[in-house]
């Protein structure tokens, strides 16, 4: 299995979370990770695409959101596209799945929206088939930390993607 691992990241913690991703499947499969404002149009030969950003106001983030981040300091905020508009910009196909991750701070646990099932929502609208429910990643604070247990809860998740 071929799979490609795109993340948008703006304080480093969902780039940890995609490594994390990454290294799971990667004992069973053949993996690339991405920054998504580096990432290309989908590669023929890719079995799997894995698709993860920060949520932003109940969503994936946009350019005043990253605008937003960048004001409060945010290392990585700059530069476009985000996670939406890479998905926008991907052609319509029918033979790719997807799996969709996101990052959110822990005391927003059960708050509506979620950058994940956003992405799912846009890459259906592109005739990728989900290949999984979307899953979160937990940070205690806005710029992080990851949670305790995140990144063995990512390596994990990984590896139960490599087996769908």
């Amino acid at each position: 299995m071929r799979a490609l691992v795109v993340f948008e990241s703006l304080w480093g913690n969902t780039e940890q979370v995609a490594r994390a991703v990454a290294a799971g499947l990667g004992e069973s499969a053949e993996v690339e990770v991405v920054d998504v404002r580096e990432a290309p149009a989908l590669p023929d030969g890719v079995d799997l695409v894995v698709a993860g950003g920060p949520t932003h106001a109940f969503s994936m983030t946009r350019a005043s959101t990253r605008a937003d981040a960048v004001k409060q300091g945010a290392p990585h905020g700059t530069g476009e596209p985000g996670l939406r508009e890479w998905l926008e910009a991907q052609p319509r196909t029918g033979h790719h799945r997807i799996a969709t991750f996101d990052t959110r701070v822990t005391k927003v646990h059960r708050l509506p929206g979620s950058a994940a099932r956003s992405a799912a929502r846009s890459a259906r609208k592109h005739g990728y088939a989900v290949a999984t429910e979307p899953t979160s990643f937990y940070v205690d604070d806005t710029a992080g930390p990851l949670a305790d247990g995140e990144l063995e809860r990512a390596t994990a998740w990984g590896r139960e993607l490599a087996r769908l």
